[in-house]
């Protein structure tokens, strides 16, 4: 029998991407592939890209001109670049880098076997089509191998808010969601094999109306129906638009026992006039009201948030109106980025704000943010909270895991093993961790 041929995955980005390249090897591995860690001694590298950070597209380069020299060394080492990079730059990667033997767009990547088959062939394989066949669907089935405790779950995909900075609509299409069967089904396996936890993902998951008994389901009604499958114990969500947070959804954050207290609502912004020039659809105002309302359903929920800074056209003033934001939500955690233009959207056009002013601005504001998560994770000192073990930690007989609201907690307890639900006592409070000492396990 042949010797498996080995597969080098390399993840950039987002959580769906890693769910996806989870995917890509599940795909090859129908056509005789086994993942390695190793890049150099894989049949096969594919760069799983995102094209969302600045100089995105450069990047990719620059790591496929590392990979020259391996491709020198061993001519039949096969390369692709996958996700949303190969999706916006399509012919022009393998015309710029000839190294490169496939690429595949986000909704393709179900055939790579196919285009596998290709390169055996001797020729070259691109596919960055937007699919008519269900991706899922053809990979339903995955192998049942052991799982760790937490997993991601892809439920929805594209978006159609069409924000003047993202490239989202363009790389990953409309907006698009799973039947809410096929989702549970993957679930159910899911802890069949060993997890605990479930991140359901979506470019813009809040907008999920998957079809379902009854009509489209929405991802409340999702929610609630993985709320009751036996050794489920944690679901969480992300990312949401604040328009989409519908009076079901704020609901279930107060009264559905497995939904965890975190919430990652981006704003990007917290002038009017950025967020009218953003086309985000919604104001300063109506996103404040709406975390009011999050709070009053779940008084403990933890909000993380994204923020773009030096937006073009952004003033001093526009940008003292996302501090104050800031300043009135008290975030749990925070994602801040200097803005930077992508080629086709509507931003890239307009007047830029110089990188000095960027850079200084992002300064004070991730200043400002970094004192809220941190006095939020102090706050936690005294407190009980859940936690789901996922890996040992570097002192022996610690165990790390992760909080109810997402905070990275240890505790030193020889007893406990990956996969285990426990209450603990937090005691410290460290830079980016708490510190704890378990007071009960937890069944679920």
């Amino acid at each position: 029998m042949a010797d498996p041929k080995k597969l080098y995955i390399r993840t950039y980005g987002c959580q769906m991407n890693v769910y996806d390249s989870e995917r890509m090897a599940e795909a090859l591995g129908g056509a005789g592939y086994v993942t390695t860690e190793d890049a150099a001694e894989a049949d096969m590298i594919l760069l799983n890209t995102c094209h969302i950070r600045e100089k995105a597209a450069e990047k990719v380069y620059s790591e496929l001109g590392r990979l020259r020299a391996l491709k020198g060394a061993r001519p039949d080492l096969k390369i692709g670049v996958a996700g949303c990079v190969a999706q916006a730059e399509g012919e022009e990667i393998m015309r710029r880098q000839p190294l490169v033997d496939l690429v595949v767009g986000p909704q393709s990547y179900h055939r790579l076997p196919q285009m596998e088959a290709r390169l055996r062939a001797g020729e070259k394989a691109l596919d960055t089509e937007f699919s008519l066949d269900d991706k899922f669907d053809t990979l339903r089935h995955r192998p049942k191998a052991r799982r760790g405790p937490t997993a991601f779950l892809t439920v929805q995909e594209g978006c159609d808010k069409f924000c003047a900075f993202c490239v989202v609509p363009y790389t990953r299409g409309a907006e698009a969601s799973r039947p809410a069967a096929r989702v549970l089904e993957e679930a159910r396996d899911l802890v069949e094999r060993g997890v605990r936890e479930i991140t359901l993902l979506g470019q813009n998951v809040n907008a999920y109306h998957g079809a379902g008994e009854g009509g489209d389901w929405s991802l409340a009604r999702l929610i609630w129906a993985l709320n009751d499958i036996d050794g489920l114990a944690r679901i969480r969500f992300t990312t949401s638009h604040p328009n989409d947070m519908s009076d079901d959804l704020i609901e279930a954050h107060g009264t559905c026992p497995k939904l965890m207290p975190y919430l990652h609502l981006p704003v990007q912004s917290g002038s009017d006039r950025i967020l009218k020039r953003m086309n985000r659809k919604h104001t300063a105002e109506a996103y404040l009201r709406l975390i009011e309302r999050i709070r009053a359903a779940r008084p403990d929920i933890l909000v993380s948030g994204d923020f773009i800074v030096g937006f073009p056209e952004e003033t001093e003033a526009d940008f003292q109106a996302t501090l104050d934001l800031i300043e009135a939500v008290g975030y749990g955690q925070a994602f801040s980025f200097k803005y930077s233009t992508r080629p086709g959207t509507p931003a890239a056009e307009r007047a830029q704000v110089a990188e000095e002013v960027k850079a200084e601005r992002l300064h004070r504001l991730q200043a400002l943010v970094t004192r809220q998560q941190r006095a939020v994770q102090d706050a936690m000192v005294g407190q009980r909270v859940g936690v789901l073990f996922e890996r040992p930690g570097r002192m022996a007989g610690q165990m790390v895991g992760k909080s109810d609201h997402l905070h990275a907690v240890h505790v030193s307890d020889p007893g406990l093993a990956a996969g285990d639900l426990a209450q603990v006592e937090i005691i410290e409070s460290g830079a980016n961790s708490l510190a704890g000492r378990v007071v009960a396990r937890l069944a679920d």
